[in-house]
């Protein structure tokens, strides 16, 4: 496995356009059936926020990278959300998309309509983009007043650690932003060794729904809801390697 040093090297290289080509345009980002990856991932999220009960002042989304669909159903449910990103690219990326500028990715397909309402709303929420380093104890670089009551992470975690140990830690350290009983939402990659982002050929630490499961339950959460998908023949484009996408709804216990 890649040491950080190797890791933070390999994303230098890092293409946002790219990326975002190889995974959220068709084949993947194929909205002819909810069978297909990317509206899997859309239902997961907006089905755990349409319980209500994820909800409050600030949602911090721990390595946005370029992307906002993640966010699309959380946006109604905080008054602020914080994105971060250890990539200045990606952090230009959601600013520009932030500010409206032209040339944008364009998220339209992944937003049921009214979708200028929605993005307008997100926008406006969408308060600071901050950098992160999920490898630090304060990954903010500093603690967050008050701590946020609910953290979102897409595909970041197993993206930067070169082992299952160090992913045990960086989700600890995304742990220490949350208040007691805030929630947290993972999606994230199953038995993936890498993906690609233009020229950048980009090491996954491989993980299973145990290892997932198991990290969780060290960094002290509880776990509310697990799901997993198996991805098809037809969505394997050689991007990268996955087996599957996980998505995991865990909560942060009370003091006692």
């Amino acid at each position: 496995m890649s040491s950080l040093s190797a890791l933070r090297e390999g994303y230098e290289r890092f293409d946002p356009r790219a990326y975002l080509h190889n995974n959220y345009l068709p084949p993947r980002a194929d909205f002819s059936s909810e069978e297909f990856v990317v509206p899997w991932k859309l239902r997961c999220l907006a089905e755990t926020f349409a319980s209500g009960e994820i909800r409050g002042r600030t949602l911090i989304d721990v390595g946005s990278g370029p992307t906002i669909y993640q966010l699309l159903s959380a946006c109604d449910h905080f008054e602020e959300i914080v994105a971060t990103d250890y990539l200045a690219v990606n952090r230009e990326e959601l600013g520009r998309w932030a500010r409206g500028e032209p040339g944008t990715f364009d998220w339209s397909p992944f937003i049921r309509h009214p979708w200028q309402e929605k993005e307008r709303r997100l926008r406006g929420r969408l308060r600071r983009i901050l950098p992160i380093d999920v490898h630090r104890p304060d990954p903010l670089g500093a603690p967050l007043r008050p701590p946020a009551d609910a953290v979102l992470s897409a595909f970041c975690l197993e993206a930067v650690s070169p082992d299952r140990a160090a992913f045990s830690r960086a989700l600890a350290h995304v742990g220490s932003l949350l208040r007691p009983g805030g929630h947290a939402l993972l999606l994230g990659a199953l038995g993936e060794s890498f993906y690609l982002a233009g020229a950048a050929r980009l090491p996954v630490v491989p993980l299973d729904e145990t290892d997932v499961r198991t990290a969780l339950a060290d960094a002290g959460f509880v776990l509310r809801d697990f799901r997993s998908y198996a991805m098809p023949p037809a969505l394997r484009t050689g991007v990268d390697d996955v087996d599957g996408v996980f998505f995991a709804h865990a909560q942060k216990p009370l003091e006692a």
